[in-house]
């Protein structure tokens, strides 16, 4: 009885099939949730922005210049500069989706200004007219500085791509140039004299 064999290994687990039924009714679920959520953020946010704006701007023109500038540079820089992090080689998805959502959550005063800006809704139209009142500059001087952060972005890509290029260039000359000036191994085993 000393000499009994080991029990076999057990079978490996079958595999399980994806329950599709289940995924499409999250997906359905999510994709409800997600469209009374936009409904619903369209009622409220744009008017909510534009209170927040206007008790920043506090009805002064140099603020409202100042701070639609202010805005629109830096919330386009960098959401431009995380998707250009993101993309810029190539990465699992995950990244990219989280590099994705993080640029527009960095974005999200310019979208909301944007959002009164071309808005066709009854919140849009409030937006609007309470930036008018109480933050005047802001959305003119906002689009400024989104168009001034996309031309500086595109300048320092320009730039650091022109950087890249010309030490490349200059690792390759120098090399050559190191090629040109070592003399060929049988130049020196000439005839004797």
């Amino acid at each position: 009885m000393a000499d009994q064999a080991p029990p076999p290994p057990p079978p490996p687990p079958a595999r399980t099939r994806p329950d599709w039924g289940r995924r499409l009714l999250l997906a359905a679920i999510a994709l409800v949730a997600v469209v009374l959520m936009t409904l619903a953020a369209s009622a409220v946010v744009p008017r909510w922005w534009a209170h927040r704006i206007g008790d920043q701007v506090n009805d002064s023109m140099f603020a409202g210049f100042g701070l639609g500038l202010l805005y629109g540079l830096i919330f386009t820089a960098l959401p431009l500069i995380v998707l250009w992090y993101t993309f810029h080689r190539r990465r699992p998805w995950k990244v990219w989706v989280g590099g994705l959502i993080l640029a527009v959550i960095v974005a999200l005063p310019n979208l909301m200004t944007l959002a009164i800006v071309l808005g066709t809704g009854n919140a849009a139209h409030a937006g609007e007219r309470t930036l008018d009142v109480e933050a005047p500059l802001f959305r003119g001087f906002s689009l400024v500085g989104a168009l001034l952060a996309v031309v500086a972005v595109g300048f320092w890509r320009d730039q650091r791509f022109s950087h890249v290029r010309t030490r490349r260039q200059n690792t390759r000359l120098r090399n050559d140039l190191d090629a040109a000036r070592t003399p060929p191994a049988d130049a020196g085993e000439g005839e004797p004299r």
